[in-house]
């Protein structure tokens, strides 16, 4: 029985990985920043003291590293540091520690995002090869977070990194402010309401995490996003029309979300135009390629 070792288990998308595995017959060390009781094999870590408690490494092959700090909180200076640490560190912690006990992965599965790209809001979609254009702060966190994967290349046989989209979830994720102004009747476009909206299904993330666990062909870095890539306009009203709800079409100014949410407010007045072209020709799956599909599943 293969042994995995996850970090962020207790996140949306952990808890759902952590049952996958289970139902595949693997054995899943999660590491925890305190005792949940939640899953059969829990291991305290504090990556900032240097601390993993003994047995979470034990007979491991591969680690899916997943943890890292919501990006939906106000980036303070300090908060900023929190969301690369949280991501980085953590990454080089675990190298350090695989390599104390000479271990040799069969893969290290790390997630990344799609703001890799920075704001690229071009008709050609970005690929695995494109550099990314108009950087901003995500940009950054994306390039050191996969810079840190990319350590493990002398200890693990595969490295993946998921550049990951907004993750489209019945509980948690992007979608529940936006469900509350659907509600509300006051679902409408943001900024100039153009700026693509890449996504995934949550349970196409898992199944995609799987599949680079499982493949021995997956390396490098992919795209993380289904086919449709909405404008963030397109987005609000057909999420508006699968709530039942009346959707507004004029959009609300770019300089208030500016004011009112600072440098975060990148994260929605930008979009990514994204390609999965290199995941597909993998011969990956997609259940849920069609946004409309998405909102039903969830939604109803």
């Amino acid at each position: 029985m293969k042994k995995i070792l996850i970090t962020g288990a207790s996140g949306m998308v952990g808890k759902k990985l952590y049952s996958a595995l289970k139902e595949r017959g693997y054995t899943a060390h999660c590491v925890v920043r305190k005792k949940q009781n939640i899953f059969e094999n829990e291991f305290v870590w504090d990556y900032e003291n240097d601390y993993l408690e003994e047995g979470a490494l034990e007979g491991i092959h591969s680690i899916i590293h997943l943890t890292g700090a919501t990006i939906a909180k106000r980036w303070t200076t300090a908060y900023k540091k929190e969301i690369i640490s949280s991501r980085v560190d953590s990454a080089l912690f675990l190298e350090k520690k695989v390599k104390e006990k000479n271990i040799k992965l069969q893969s290290f599965i790390s997630a990344s995002g799609i703001n890799y790209y920075g704001d690229w809001n071009d008709e050609k979609a970005a690929t695995e090869n494109d550099e990314p254009q108009k950087k901003d702060f995500l940009t950054e966190v994306c390039r050191l977070w996969e810079d840190s994967a990319n350590r493990f290349e002398a200890i693990s046989e595969r490295i993946v990194k998921l550049r990951i989209s907004p993750v489209i979830s019945a509980h948690g994720g992007f979608l529940e402010p936006l469900k509350k102004l659907s509600n509300l009747h006051l679902a409408s476009p943001v900024g100039s309401g153009k700026q693509y909206f890449p996504w995934i299904h949550v349970d196409d993330l898992v199944g995609m995490l799987l599949f680079a666990l499982e493949n021995e062909n997956m390396n490098g870095s992919f795209n993380a996003c289904a086919d449709e890539v909405p404008t963030n306009a397109q987005l609000m009203k057909t999420l508006a029309k699968s709530m039942d709800k009346n959707y507004i079409p004029m959009a609300v100014p770019g300089v208030i979300l500016k004011l009112t949410m600072g440098e975060m407010s990148e994260m929605i007045l930008n979009g990514v135009n994204a390609s999965n072209q290199k995941i597909k020709s993998k011969s990956f799956i997609f259940k849920y390629n069609a946004l409309d599909d998405a909102l039903k599943n969830v939604i109803n």
